[in-house]
């Protein structure tokens, strides 16, 4: 299928590893140039490499979204290397685990920052030029506990719920200016994150196990339902927060 997004810039927050750089390559694969902006040099360096194999126009950034500034130098960057951003996936690693009297209150301005902030600052530096061309498509990604609750992820329960309420709000503001806001919430996908969370390879396995497909995700199934968000073949899917978690949420709604 032609996804329809050849020659498309994206920009990709969290684009060096795990479901950031994943989402890019989907998205050079398709034709698109790329920037991709993370915190880690080495990383983004890495990124890139692997990037350029797609034949496509690719781009660094070093950056880190809990920044104030970091949104406006980021797309700024992006337009004077790649051009005018079409597609924006906004994309950063999750608050740490906790519960709610665990967390203390530094480690909520952080979380809002980074998870909330860092999204609502990178949408404002590229909704206007996506409006005036009259086409533009933002995915955020956030996580299947911006729909149910997940117990000891109190800063994630919360603040990917909020960026949810942001798309939800934006898609009615902005749909008929031919821009098209989208959420992506993954599930169990083999990444740091997910590792971390788990604690070893047995306690992986055995989530994979509880999963109805029977397996963990892997970071490029949820890259290529971000590329497909970003499409043409998408035109009329806005407003939604799709969950790719292999069945794995018990919610109807």
């Amino acid at each position: 299928m032609d996804l329809g997004i050849s020659g498309k810039v994206a920009l990709v927050t969290g684009g060096s590893a795990g479901i950031g750089l994943a989402a890019a390559k989907s998205l050079a694969r398709e034709g698109c140039d790329v920037c991709v902006s993370a915190r880690s040099p080495e990383r983004l360096a890495d990124a890139v490499v692997e990037l350029q194999e797609y034949g496509k126009v690719v781009h660094a950034v070093l950056a880190d979204v809990e920044d104030p500034a970091t949104a406006r130098r980021v797309a700024e960057e992006t337009r004077d290397v790649l051009g005018p951003i079409d597609i924006l996936v906004a994309n950063a690693g999750g608050p740490p685990a906790g519960r709610f009297d665990e967390v203390g209150l530094e480690e909520w301005d952080v979380a809002i920052q980074r998870n909330l902030l860092g999204t609502v600052r990178l949408i404002h530096a590229v909704l206007p030029e996506m409006r005036a061309r009259g086409w533009g498509r933002i995915v955020t990604v956030t996580s299947r506990s911006a729909r149910e609750a997940i117990d000891g992820l109190a800063l994630s329960n919360a603040t990917r719920s909020a960026v949810a309420g942001v798309v939800r709000t934006l898609a009615r503001e902005s749909g008929r200016d031919g821009v098209l806001v989208n959420n992506v919430m993954p599930g169990p996908i083999e990444t740091e994150r997910l590792r971390e969370l788990a604690g070893d390879d047995e306690a992986l396995r055995q989530r994979g196990e509880s999963v109805p497909v029977g397996r963990i995700g892997r970071a490029e199934e949820v890259g290529d339902v971000v590329a497909f968000l970003a499409s043409e073949r998408a035109s009329f899917v806005n407003g939604v927060s799709l969950l790719v978690d292999g069945g794995e949420s018990r919610v109807i709604a």
